[in-house]
């Protein structure tokens, strides 16, 4: 069994390095918040893909969004948020399989 990373990219590509975030960074990894990340669940292993993406949309701020790419309808991740989280995210569809499903999940407040 091979370990393969989680893939994280910035929304912004070419996005000038200078660029102030909307919020101080808290860490010192040298990294800047976007305001849209993308994670691929297909690369997370079952066993702990819900309390993964669960985790990553914790640490999203208000206005910013996480595309998460999976390899099904994810309708039941999105009924558990929507019963964890009521109204804290918006939904949106990118891409709508037959083998590939993206969905946009934009933090409300």
């Amino acid at each position: 069994m091979s370990i393969e990373p989680i893939v994280l990219s910035s929304s912004r590509p070419g996005a000038a390095e200078h660029e102030a975030p909307a919020e101080a960074h808290a860490c010192a990894c040298g990294h800047e918040d976007e305001e849209k990340i993308v994670l691929d669940s297909r690369t997370i292993p079952h066993a702990i893909r819900h309390a993964t993406i669960f985790g990553a949309l914790g640490a999203i701020k208000p206005g910013f969004a996480l595309d998460l790419i999976a390899s099904h309808n994810p309708l039941p991740l999105l009924g558990q948020l929507e019963s964890s989280r009521p109204g804290e995210f918006l939904i949106s569809y990118l891409e709508n399989g037959p083998e590939t499903w993206t969905i946009r999940l934009t933090r409300a407040n």
